[in-house]
């Protein structure tokens, strides 16, 4: 019973013996109603019935309370209601329950703590005592036990917070007594020792993120665009796969170090004055893109092949805030566009915010990514919520188009309906400069949930750019969107979703000759022929870590060439290699040359490297839905046969917007670890090979896969080692050597398909 309850008066003639003695209050071991310390300041006046007078009834004392709190089963004992002296200062006599009686209530309370009526008057029987007293005495020792445990749990919270208590103190003192890991001495006020460093991350985890972003959105909402000056020194740039180490320092070829162009070079992540601006413009771009995404017209129109035309008259006075008006001399390209691809959504958003599988993925468009800093890293453990500054180098495969670099910060959201959302906005106001020649309005994709692991991707390209550098081959290409449009990343992403969902396929079947059904060889073939083609998108196009040398006349099939050192590299052979490439247009369909040049039976018509041997594919792996796309090992017989034969490795991929044939010489011996699963990262790789593209002039895009539909754009790249020593100095001839090769194989190129086309 709680502490400070009276009995109410009702139940106290009852309590009142024949003998006039009061009984029940007590128990055998426990606190009881009489308690002092449950009573202490609390004083209530007992309101008797009509029938029974104050002086029936005997006050119950303090020394009662305090006896029968030492028994707990104590009982008054006298003559009946008669014989009992009504004057207050008689001593009253007490009893005990008898050891009998409180031993069998003891064993009942174990088996029932809450006995009815019924069994309170059967046992009151039993032990020759009123129910009330039975009554009261279950009453107490339930009262008893609930303190005892309580008395039992504040022990060990006290014990729990004694502990605590010290590995707090423990861990003010390791603190207080840090010291800098590098040079051994006290860490400076400011720096932020690891375990803060893990406690902001975790807490930055377990933030609401939508609720602070909005908040701090909303805070700063209204500011004007306040131009930073340039920080320094610069983040030092990801280097590229093409190459480590420099440049070669030969006059007019080269002489520029490995690292990001003149853009790039100059950013640095965000200040602190700059993160309230770069969210707000994340919040805002979100909002943007999912309406982007979702309306039609008159925002969108339709042209007559289906394809998405953004009204931008429309796109002002729906979107009149923005990232500011459109710079002189700038042109808009915007595009949409929807597929359903083999994709589960949580892995698309990782590749899309990790910038090392983006680059990867989308290494045909992406040449070089970078993180510069996260912002915050979503909530719940994955990237809802994410925001990160990132800059980026966008290509198309041809030493003849420059690439379009971009400083944005890119958000991740995950919406009511499950809808993912990746945004970017370029951050270029931030950080103003001469070298901005493309900027990323809202861009991104919508990214739905579908049955069997796919997902429905819906992509939004909106850039505005400065292309006059494009040449002139491929300026139909560019201004039509399909050379850096959502048709290209949509496309891209799509075959590249059936590459990983091959990588990953077990039911491989082993009728048919050359395919390989080791699981684990089927994984490290496709891994070294996914390094090779990495490799080679990364060095044929105009990026600005790379220097051009153009070596003859001035049409548009001059030979470009560049050098560079290869140093430590266990994935390239040491030495100088020197990288040569052309674009030249062809009048036959992008599937055409795209047939001819990936088939083994017609590769000695243009591949003077082979010698004229006869070219055998000895292994294969499919790698998507489109028989062009795979990974296969080919063996040139040489017609000479004082010659050792040679094994290239060679993928060939296609899909609605780009094609490519890529190849490289492999060693016997190291190829035949890769076929039985070992690591193919070791493997010296010097890729070579094609990229073909649709010439943007036919009325349907320039589809690649629809049979004559107009002219290719066919970009042709050989990287060859000249000398196996790095320090060796380039010799002319080497350079002549190289520039007759890709020459000769442009025009065998040229005589077989002319030849096919009439």
């Amino acid at each position: 019973m709680p502490a400070g309850i009276m009995i109410p008066a009702r139940n106290m003639p009852s309590m009142i013996g024949r003998n006039g003695t009061v009984g029940g209050f007590g128990s055998s071991s426990g606190l009881t109603l009489g308690q002092p310390n449950m009573m202490e300041g609390q004083l209530h006046q007992l309101d008797m019935t009509q029938n029974t007078s104050e002086s029936d009834i005997p006050r119950i004392r303090d020394d009662d309370f305090d006896s029968a709190t030492k028994s707990g089963s104590e009982n008054h004992d006298g003559a009946s209601g008669d014989d009992q002296d009504p004057r207050p200062n008689k001593k009253k006599r007490y009893h005990r329950h008898t050891q009998h009686q409180i031993q069998e209530m003891e064993a009942f309370f174990k088996e029932c703590p809450h006995p009815d009526d019924k069994q309170r008057k059967e046992l009151s029987r039993e032990l020759g005592l009123e129910p009330l007293q039975v009554k009261f005495w279950f009453q107490n020792k339930r009262t008893q036990m609930k303190t005892q445990h309580e008395r039992h749990e504040n022990t060990q919270l006290r014990s729990e917070n004694e502990k605590l208590r010290a590995d707090n103190m423990r861990y003010r003192d390791a603190l207080s007594n840090a010291s800098c890991p590098n040079c051994g001495g006290p860490t400076a006020i400011g720096e932020m020792s690891f375990d803060e460093h893990h406690l902001r991350l975790e807490n930055a985890r377990l933030r609401e993120e939508i609720d602070r972003i909005s908040a701090i959105a909303a805070k700063y909402v209204g500011k004007p665009v306040v131009n930073y000056p340039i920080l320094s020194p610069p983040v030092p740039p990801r280097p590229l796969e093409l190459g480590v180490g420099t440049f070669s320092g030969q006059p007019g070829i080269g002489g520029e170090m490995y690292g990001a162009g003149d853009l790039l070079r100059t950013i640095s992540g965000p200040t602190e004055a700059d993160k309230p601006m770069i969210i707000e413009l994340a919040v805002a771009a979100m909002e943007e893109l999912i309406r982007m995404a979702q309306m039609g017209e008159p925002l969108w129109m339709t042209d007559h092949d289906g394809a998405s035309i953004l009204n931008e008259d429309e796109y002002i006075r729906t979107f009149p805030r923005g990232i500011g008006p459109r710079p002189t001399g700038f042109k808009c390209e915007a595009s949409r566009e929807t597929a359903v691809v083999i994709m589960n959504h949580i892995s698309l958003v990782e590749i899309l915010m990790d910038a090392s599988q983006l680059s990867t993925v989308f290494s045909g468009i992406v040449s070089r990514a970078m993180t510069l800093e996260v912002l915050s890293t979503g909530v719940a453990g994955n990237y809802n919520g994410a925001l990160q500054v990132m800059t980026a180098e966008f290509q198309v495969p041809s030493p003849l188009v420059p690439t379009r670099e971009s400083y944005y910060v890119r958000y991740c959201k995950q919406h009511a309906d499950g809808t993912w959302a990746v945004v970017d906005v370029s951050l270029d106001n931030l950080r103003p400069s001469p070298a901005v020649r493309c900027r990323r309005r809202p861009s991104g994709c919508l990214i739905q949930e579908m049955p069997n692991g796919y997902s429905k991707v819906t992509w939004v390209e909106h850039v505005e750019v400065d292309d006059r550098g494009v040449h002139n081959l491929y300026k139909q290409l560019v201004s039509s969107g399909h050379g850096f449009g959502a048709k290209r990343w949509v496309a891209t992403l799509d075959r590249q979703c059936e590459r990983l969902a091959s990588a990953m396929a077990t039911n491989i079947p082993a009728g048919d000759v050359g395919v390989i059904t080791n699981q684990e060889g089927r994984k490290s073939m496709l891994k070294l022929a996914e390094r090779m083609v990495i490799s080679f998108c990364a060095g044929v196009s105009a990026s600005t870590t790379h220097t051009w040398t153009t070596l003859s006349g001035t049409g548009a099939d001059d030979v470009r060439v560049m050098t560079r050192k290869s140093i430590d590299d266990p994935g390239r052979p040491p030495g100088i290699v020197l990288s040569a490439a052309t674009s030249f247009w062809l009048p036959v369909s992008p599937k055409r040359v795209f047939d001819f040049l990936r088939d083994e039976n017609s590769r000695s018509e243009w591949d003077i490297l082979s010698n004229g041997g006869v070219v055998q594919e000895m292994a294969h792996i499919a790698n998507g839905r489109d028989t062009g796309n795979c990974v296969s090992l080919l063996r040139v017989n040489s017609a000479n046969s004082s010659q050792s034969n040679m094994l290239i490795l060679q993928e060939s991929c296609t899909d609605p917007t780009a094609s490519f044939v890529i190849y490289a010489p492999v060693d016997i011996v190291a190829m035949n670890l890769v076929l039985n699963g070992g690591d193919p990262d070791y493997v010296a790789l010097l890729p070579s090979g094609f990229a073909i593209l649709p010439d943007g002039t036919t009325t349907h895009g320039g589809v690649i896969g629809e049979a004559g539909s107009g002219g290719s754009l066919l970009t042709v790249a050989f990287q060859i080692l000249v000398d196996s020593v790095p320090t060796a100095k380039l010799s002319l001839g080497s350079v002549a050597t190289v520039n007759n090769l890709i020459a000769c194989t442009v025009e065998r190129i040229k005589a077989s398909l002319s030849c096919d086309n009439v």
